[in-house]
Parts: C-alpha cells; sequence; structure tokens
C-alpha cells in the first residue's frame, strides 16, 4: 500500500563530486555536492547561487570535477559544512557551517595541477574531470539555486578501473562513493556517517563507521 508522503528531502541518490575552482585571488576551493547529472560528454551541477563555487564558476568559466571512490568518505565528510566565503549567511551558522579557506587541507586531500584548466583536481579520486562552462540558469523561481551546465574537456581515470584495451571503465570496478537522502554509501551500503545529516536532522536509519 502507498501512502501520501510531504517528503522534506528528494536526495534519492545521486554520485558525490568534488568541485574544484579558483579564488579571485587563485586559490584553490573545494565544495562536495551531489546534485549532479550527465548526458554525452556534458554534466549539470545544481548549486547555491551565493555559494563560493557558483561565484568562482560563472567568473574562471571552467571548474575541475573529482569523483570520489567510496572510501573517500571520510575526507568529503570533513567538507560538509565549510564554507569557501567569509559571509556566513544566518542560515549556513544555524547549520553549523564554518567559513574554512584551505579547504582541501581541511579534508586531508591533495591538489594537483590539471591539464587544460587552472583549477586543480584532487590527487585520491580516481576519475577527474576538468571542464568549461557551457550555461548558467536560474533553477527555481526565487534564484536560490543556479543550474550549471558544463562540457567535459578532458578525463583522467585510474587506470585500475579502465578495461583494457578500450576506453571505458569498468563498471564493476568502480565504487563510487553515493549520497542518498544525505548518508554516504558505497556498492549499496552505508559506509560513513554524515555530518550534513546530522546538521540537516535527517532521521537517523542507517549504521556506518
Amino acid at each position: 500500500m502507498h501512502r501520501d508522503v510531504d517528503l522534506k528531502v528528494l536526495y534519492f541518490g545521486t554520485p558525490v563530486v568534488l568541485i574544484g575552482t579558483r579564488n579571485p585571488g587563485g586559490s584553490a576551493n573545494l565544495a562536495p555536492m551531489s546534485s549532479a547529472w550527465w548526458l554525452g560528454n556534458q554534466c549539470m551541477l545544481g548549486m547555491n547561487s551565493g555559494s563560493q563555487t557558483t561565484r568562482n564558476l560563472l567568473r574562471e568559466r571552467e571548474c575541475t570535477l573529482s569523483l570520489p571512490s567510496a572510501s573517500l568518505a571520510g575526507a568529503v565528510d570533513r567538507l560538509a559544512l565549510l564554507s569557501g566565503t567569509p559571509e556566513l549567511t544566518e542560515h549556513k551558522v544555524e547549520k553549523g557551517y564554518r567559513y574554512e579557506p584551505d579547504k582541501f587541507g581541511a579534508a586531508g586531500l591533495t591538489a594537483r595541477a590539471a591539464a587544460v584548466v587552472a583549477a586543480p583536481v584532487v590527487a585520491e579520486c580516481p576519475v577527474q574531470l576538468e571542464c568549461e562552462l557551457v550555461s548558467a540558469v536560474p533553477f527555481d523561481d526565487g534564484g536560490r539555486a543556479t543550474a550549471h551546465t558544463v562540457r567535459v574537456l578532458r578525463a583522467h581515470v585510474h587506470e585500475d578501473l579502465i578495461v583494457p584495451g578500450t576506453q571505458h571503465i569498468d563498471p564493476l570496478r568502480w565504487d563510487p562513493l553515493i549520497m542518498k537522502f544525505c548518508e554516504f554509501f558505497g556498492d549499496g551500503q552505508p559506509v560513513h556517517t554524515s555530518r550534513l545529516a546530522r546538521a540537516w536532522q535527517i532521521p537517523r536509519t542507517v549504521r556506518a563507521s
């Protein structure tokens, strides 16, 4: 039997993406997100319009997308409540966000120079994509969210994930970190506790390390 539910969260499950951009002074910014979908060689990224990542992306017109494996859940979780801009909204303060200028250091991740864009990739991620911005349009009537379309210019994939003799990733070897209702999953199982879920008061139903 189905029941009518006023769902508070619609995060049914998407891969986590670490977006690398450059700040105005040239320093690196890194932000986790999971509102991404892919078609052909393009990706749509849904982000808060006032975030530092959005500002950087609109100014620089390029970014990197590093896809972490499930084993990197702890590093991603350390980024969850960090902001790249010192001016925190009241909403973010209430949720427990804090300003952090060194996102890579805070997460324990390594910034590595990309090949064709200025923004860095995450060295530890087995899949790294260098992208250019194609378009940015409001996602909602209030302009609080922006839908960014980016085009992949170059892809770097760890050789262990590539089907030998092809240009394809072996889906049986690739275990992406998935965010499902603000919780971290890998291979269909919970893999790590989530600061984001606690901040957004998502009912705790999973058990993870």
